[in-house]
């Protein structure tokens, strides 16, 4: 029995080796390919990461790019509008210089007619104001001659009336005598 006690669990340990030495090696071979596994995954995400970096850094650079040119593009064309803008100032100027200069003397000169005329003006109110009065002191001096004539008319009638009467005054004492 004491042999039996050894070779019972040293069979058990033996097939338990077998077990164990053929699990552990499928085992480490697992452990290897997960980890590998693990490994590639990990390589193929940063070589994406890198990837996608690599894209991005490229992207920006381009739109970096486009940016800088856009803006040389905007401060080019705002250059030239302001070349253009300061153009048609000098030109507007100069033409507003020459204008001033040609009108200004045809300028002074319609000043000073305008003056004439406003003076002019003024004379012919003050001969219209006194040919009104004059009108009007005619009209009253019109009035007074005519009333003078009726009132004459009147005085000569009378004077041959009276002068009729004592003519008749007469002619009837001539008759009486």
């Amino acid at each position: 029995m004491n042999k039996a006690y050894v070779i019972w669990p040293l069979a058990g340990l033996l097939v338990f080796g077998a077990f164990y030495w053929n699990f552990s090696k499928e085992y480490a071979l697992k452990q290897q390919k997960a980890e590998q596994a693990i490994q590639d995954v990990k390589r193929e995400k940063t070589r994406k990461e890198l990837e996608s970096r690599k894209k991005a850094i490229e992207d920006a650079i381009e739109a970096q790019k486009k940016r800088m040119a856009d803006r040389a593009a905007k401060e080019k064309k705002e250059e030239e509008e302001k070349a253009i803008r300061a153009a048609l100032m000098d030109r507007r100027t100069k033409a507003y210089d020459d204008v001033n200069r040609r009108l200004r003397p045809q300028l002074e000169r319609l000043k000073g007619d305008a003056d004439e005329i406003k003076q002019e003006l003024a004379k012919l109110d003050l001969e219209k104001k006194t040919y009104g009065d004059e009108e009007a002191f005619l009209r009253v001096f019109v009035r007074q001659a005519e009333t003078n004539v009726k009132t004459y008319y009147n005085l000569l009638d009378q004077l041959a009336a009276a002068e009729k009467a004592r003519a008749d005054a007469e002619a009837a004492a001539k008759k009486k005598s």
